[in-house]
């Protein structure tokens, strides 16, 4: 969005300049990243900085209050309460589409919220490739570019993912936990964290459960696990029906990072409880009352627990909502359409739209989350999933940059 920065990297780029970062990236991280590049960073001018910044902190206020976390635990289903759930979540992530504001600037609004990890190791490294990158483009300032908030630096940021996720554990005793980690998409992350933090990705199938003790096997040794960096998504699990060695409702000697019950309780089932001039209309389906009339043209429906705009229906009709059953109903929300702005210009003339993710971490010790970084996702079709980018370029996974 920063003009000035916009045109001298647009002017200066080359497919060889954007295949040379996804090299660079993919030699960092030791693995190739299952899901698209972007071709560009995302330019950040101060202004739009503060505004997601101020946005994402107020939001993150909000969602802390007790009367609000009360409320919210609600939605932490019975087959799935874990024991032991921390007073904030140690990880947590609030999405905002770029759109144009009636003053005609640039301003941030909340799509979606995640008690839930996302690509943090990962941003580290593409933050790094796209830096090496900038430095060889005639035109942008020659400084460290940021992708950090409060004030962090790089080592700054890692310091404080590895007091979040490792803590002062042997890091051989904690594990990142998702189901089959080599075959997600976001294993290019797995081995990101892997080489930052010293971290092993492991499923849980392969744990042992003694007592309330998980043991994992590396190399023929048995070892405990003290703390699990937890990305198993819960409707992948439910989906697949799977025998886990433990029940996620046992009380088991390890901390979580995240508790899995912030997957429930900090989540979409979040948004009709926010007061934010970022925060677009959003009511339970439950609660909605009478159909609005203009329904079509100015909401969406969104369940509340999916991830990567699984179920999302765009331009819903009255007969979507008759069609959820009355025991469903809690778990769906209609919210104000989101008109994103095709803010970032692309080579080729046409408009790119921007989705920022701002990522907050909260170590053991701390009372309130720090917001640390962020990742983009950009797009050209309706949506900003895979599935509706496929036959574009300067689309896909982002960050977005300031001069240090």
């Amino acid at each position: 969005m920063h003009p000035e920065f916009r045109a001298a990297f647009n002017a200066a780029f080359t497919p060889a300049l954007a295949s040379a970062y996804a090299r660079d990236l993919a030699r960092r991280a030791g693995s190739e990243p299952g899901f698209r590049l972007a071709e560009t960073p995302v330019f950040l001018t101060k202004e739009l900085a503060a505004a997601l910044a101020d946005g994402a902190r107020a939001i993150v206020a909000q969602l802390s209050r007790p009367e609000a976390l009360l409320r919210m635990k609600k939605a932490i289903p019975a087959r799935w309460a874990a024991p032991g759930m921390d007073a904030l979540p140690s990880l947590a992530q609030v999405d905002f589409a770029i759109v144009k504001g009636k003053d005609g600037r640039f301003v941030p609004r909340l799509i979606e919220l995640q008690g839930f990890p996302s690509l943090s190791a990962f941003e580290v490294l593409q933050s790094d490739a796209w830096n090496e990158a900038l430095s060889r483009v005639d035109g942008l300032p020659k400084a460290r570019w940021n992708p950090y908030f409060s004030f962090l630096s790089r080592d700054g940021f890692l310091a404080l993912l590895r007091r979040t996720i490792v803590g002062d554990t042997d890091p051989e005793e904690v594990v990142l936990l998702d189901l089959d980690p080599e075959k997600q998409k976001t294993a290019i992350d797995f081995s990101a964290t892997r080489s930052l933090l010293g971290i092993d990705a492991v499923d849980p199938r392969s744990l042992v459960k003694e007592g309330a003790r998980l043991l994992r096997v590396k190399n023929g040794r048995r070892l405990p696990v003290k703390r699990i960096y937890n990305r198993v998504v819960f409707d992948e699990l439910i989906k697949k029906d799977l025998e886990l060695p433990f029940d996620f409702r046992d009380d088991l000697e390890v901390k979580w990072v995240p508790h899995p019950n912030w997957y429930w309780t900090w989540s979409k089932y979040s948004l009709p409880l926010l007061t934010h001039e970022t925060v677009p209309k959003s009511t339970y389906l439950s609660e909605l009352g009478a159909v609005p009339k203009d329904l079509t043209e100015r909401y969406v429906l969104k369940p509340l627990f999916s991830f990567a705009g699984g179920g999302v229906n765009v331009d819903p009709r009255p007969e979507d909502l008759a069609r959820i059953p009355e025991r469903e109903r809690g778990s769906w929300c209609v919210q104000e359409k989101i008109a994103y702005d095709p803010c970032v210009l692309a080579v080729d003339g046409g408009g790119v739209k921007v989705e920022v993710r701002m990522m907050f971490f909260r170590p053991d010790a701390d009372e309130a989350p720090t917001l640390g970084l962020n990742l983009c996702r950009l797009s050209r079709g309706k949506m900003l999933g895979v599935d509706f980018n496929k036959d574009f370029t300067w689309v896909g996974s982002s960050v977005a940059l300031q001069p240090a």
